[in-house]
């Protein structure tokens, strides 16, 4: 039984326009997109410079300048979080957080968004996760 690739398509005119297969940048609609990934520019709260999504997408901070290092780094990480996720390793919902089969719970406490890891409650956002650890070893 034999493999067979799709057509390749490379550049093609649609209206006069050169189109490519794969898009980035303002083509992909966003300064820093990621082909597959939504970026999306948001105000999010103080010192949170990113989040990635469960339906696949990821906020970038909206006072970050795009096309800026703190922006490729952000983007970077936040990327890290979203293969995992799309991968299975990373999962979150409102009552926990699972990451490599291990699950945390997590809670509000005194209207802190909170996750139980070894033990101790520490406010979600934090870096001293095991899924931070993760992706900022990528960013090293």
């Amino acid at each position: 039984m034999g493999f067979k690739l799709g057509a390749n398509r490379g550049n093609y005119a649609v209206g006069g326009e050169i189109k490519t297969k794969m898009r980035f940048g303002k083509q992909a609609g966003d300064i820093g997109s990621v082909p597959g990934t939504p970026v999306i520019r948001v105000p999010l709260d103080e010192g949170v410079m990113g989040e990635a999504n469960m339906d696949g997408s990821i906020y970038i901070n909206e006072n970050i300048v795009p096309g800026s290092s703190q922006d490729r780094q952000t983007i970077n990480h936040e990327m890290r979080h979203a293969t995992d996720m799309r991968i299975g390793k990373l999962a979150y919902d409102d009552d926990s957080v699972t990451y490599n089969g291990e699950k945390f719970p997590r809670m509000d406490i005194n209207g802190v968004d909170s996750i139980l890891v070894d033990g101790e409650w520490r406010e979600a956002g934090d870096h001293d996760f095991p899924w931070e650890d993760d992706a900022n070893n990528g960013n090293k």
